[in-house]
Formats: structure tokens, C-alpha cells, sequence
């Protein structure tokens, strides 16, 4: 084990999200540490570009922890699909993640996830974004898609560690890691720097 994950041992890490794919990717780092959530409304101000709606959200999440403990770092982290100019959030339904995955099919949109790192004295928010290439899908492989896998919970109404990505993502140009909601290589240099 590196030897500042020895030294972070006498913090309790705490992450703020009820992610699946984030516990499992924090856990992929040999960290112990629990998940606590302040739930917020995941509303983003009408005039903020899109660029910046992942680390408004995620210093919001972070915000919503009013008092840390001396020995608590928190994890806070959200991920946003851009279009053009436009956030495709999580959907509400069926047929808006429908349209979401038929307006990614056969282009390229931005993924951009950040992740705030929050202790009793210091807070940070670290970007990273990724660009993701779809082929062309077709409304049948949408639709067996939102049947099987319901990814309402998923912004841009798709995890790229799915059947969809696995069929229909051509190409990504940045972390794969990124795309699925936790840039595990910012979050390890970040915690290299506070072990």
C-alpha cells in the first residue's frame, strides 16, 4: 500500500453519493470509507453555462454538509452530458431518455464530471471532461436499451459500462472513468496530496 493511503487512515472518508458505480470505483482505490448523503435539488440557474453545471452541483452536494468533523474528508462528485450548449440531466421518463439517446446517436457530445474534496479547513473541485462518440442507433436498440436497463437515474439517460456503451459507443477521447461519473485519477492525486 502507498504510503500516504497509511497516512489517510486516521481520516474518515466520507462519500457523498449514493452511486453504485462511485462506491465501486472509490472502493477500487483501497479506501475505507462510508456513504453519507445530504439529498438537494438538483436545479442548475437558467444563465450558468453548460461547462460549469457539474461543479456548481458538486459544491452544492458538498455545501449541504455543514459541519465536518476534524478527522472527515468529504467526496462529493457530479457529472454532466452536454449536447451543443445544452445539460441533458437525468430523465424524467421513458420517452425523454428516449429522445436524450436519439439525439446522442451518430455524434459527439461532452461529458464533464467534478468532484469536491471537502475537509473542516479546505475545500476543492476538480473538473475533467471527456468527449464520447455514439454510431448511429436505431429505435429498436434504444428502446431494448430503456426496457432492460431503465437508466433513469444516469445523466444523458445512458452508463457507458452498459449494453449501450458496450454496442454503441464508437469512441472516447479522455477517462473512461470520467464517463461513467468519477475521474478516479484527479480523486487519487488529490488525496496523494492531502495523505
Amino acid at each position: 500500500m502507498p504510503s500516504f493511503l497509511a497516512n489517510l487512515a486516521s481520516k474518515k472518508i466520507i462519500l457523498g453519493s449514493n452511486s453504485p458505480r462511485r462506491q465501486e470505483l472509490l472502493r477500487g482505490l483501497e479506501l475505507d470509507f462510508e456513504v453519507r448523503v445530504h439529498p438537494i435539488e438538483e436545479d442548475i440557474p437558467t444563465d450558468l453555462p453548460a461547462q460549469y453545471a457539474a461543479a456548481y452541483l458538486s459544491k452544492l452536494k458538498a455545501d449541504a454538509f455543514l459541519s465536518l468533523q476534524e478527522n472527515e474528508l468529504l467526496i462529493t462528485a457530479d457529472t454532466v452530458v452536454i449536447d451543443g450548449d445544452k445539460v441533458l440531466g437525468k430523465p424524467m421518463d421513458e420517452e425523454e431518455a428516449f429522445e436524450m439517446l436519439k439525439r446522442l446517436s451518430g455524434a459527439t457530445h461532452t461529458v464533464i464530471t467534478a468532484v469536491t474534496l471537502k475537509d473542516k479547513k479546505y475545500s476543492i473541485t476538480l473538473e475533467d471532461e471527456a468527449k464520447v462518440t455514439f454510431r448511429h442507433l436505431d429505435q429498436e436498440e434504444i428502446r431494448h436499451y430503456l426496457k432492460y436497463y431503465q437508466p433513469y437515474d444516469k445523466a444523458g439517460a445512458y452508463g457507458i459500462q452498459e449494453w449501450i456503451g458496450f454496442v454503441g459507443v464508437s469512441s472516447i477521447t479522455g477517462s473512461y472513468f470520467t464517463v461513467m461519473g468519477f475521474p478516479l485519477h484527479l480523486v487519487y492525486a488529490q488525496l496523494k496530496k492531502w495523505g
